[in-house]
């Protein structure tokens, strides 16, 4: 998500401080004048809560893509199909895709279906070439119902607002531990999602909830959204959130996706 965040450059031995809104900012890596958070103990990206703990993900080698299920909805394939997307206003995407890789682009992208509880891969890779820092590297999001989003960030040695680190539930909890692997390597994200439920009288019934491995270790057990995520606040529910697309995040910064495929979960005996 959008932090403006102070940026400082050095060049030839000059410092220059471009700089946005910063009262309140510790920036680059978190606020301190954001709304308290439901549990009462952090605010919203705060800059003092303590950074996910470094776990290195089992695998040393190159990561192969992981076959889809026989009842899966292959949303990004092998080839360069982009049939299951559009851009949010319904028009076509304008997102580049070739050999089976999209890339980011110029606005938000959703799904054409909208899905309820689901079983869902990403993988993803930010560029090799590291620029930026904080939530300026590597930026973008995997939004589950189109509301409740998954951090998309490199978080290999940057430094940023925990709740806003990769595999974050963003502005709400950060990964359980920080499993990314360097900048240009594949990485993945697998997710079961339960969404919201509401009553006949459009009152929450139960919220969603999320488990998260991030490259093979669990990031998030059975985690329910205090609600839609947003930039320094938390949206409440409402009964459109029962049920929405996967939408994928433009934050400005490159980033690549590839062998996203969905499953619809249902009960048992369904």
């Amino acid at each position: 998500m959008v932090n403006r965040a102070l940026c400082i450059t050095l060049v030839g031995g000059i410092v220059f401080v471009l700089a946005g809104t910063l009262i309140g900012q510790q920036a680059p890596v978190g606020y301190d004048d954001t709304p308290m958070q439901p549990s009462g103990r952090w605010r919203i990206h705060d800059g003092a809560r303590p950074q996910p703990r470094v776990v290195k993900p089992g695998d040393p080698g190159p990561m192969r893509p992981a076959p889809a299920p026989q009842d899966a909805i292959v949303l990004v394939g092998s080839g360069d199909d982009r049939s299951a997307w559009q851009m949010m206003d319904g028009s076509p995407v304008t997102w580049a895709m070739s050999n089976g890789v999209l890339s980011t682009g110029k606005g938000f992208i959703r799904t054409r279906a909208e899905f309820t509880d689901v079983q869902l891969h990403v993988e993803f890779a930010t560029p090799k070439e590291v620029k930026g820092d904080s939530q300026g590297r590597g930026n973008s999001g995997v939004f589950l119902g189109g509301k409740f989003e998954i951090q998309v960030l490199d978080s290999y040695q940057n430094r940023t607002y925990s709740d806003g680190s990769a595999a974050a539930m963003y502005g709400q909890y950060p990964p359980l531990v920080n499993a990314s692997r360097p900048p240009g390597e594949w990485q993945a994200y697998d997710v079961v999602y339960k969404a919201p439920r509401f009553t006949a009288g459009a009152t929450l019934e139960s919220p969603a909830v999320v488990t998260v491995f991030h490259n093979g270790i669990v990031v998030h057990h059975a985690t329910p959204f205090w609600g839609p995520t947003q930039h320094k606040k938390i949206d409440p529910y409402v009964p459109e959130t029962a049920k929405g697309p996967l939408s994928l995040q433009d934050h400005g910064n490159p980033v690549r996706y590839r062998n996203i495929w969905i499953r619809a979960l249902k009960g048992y005996d369904e």
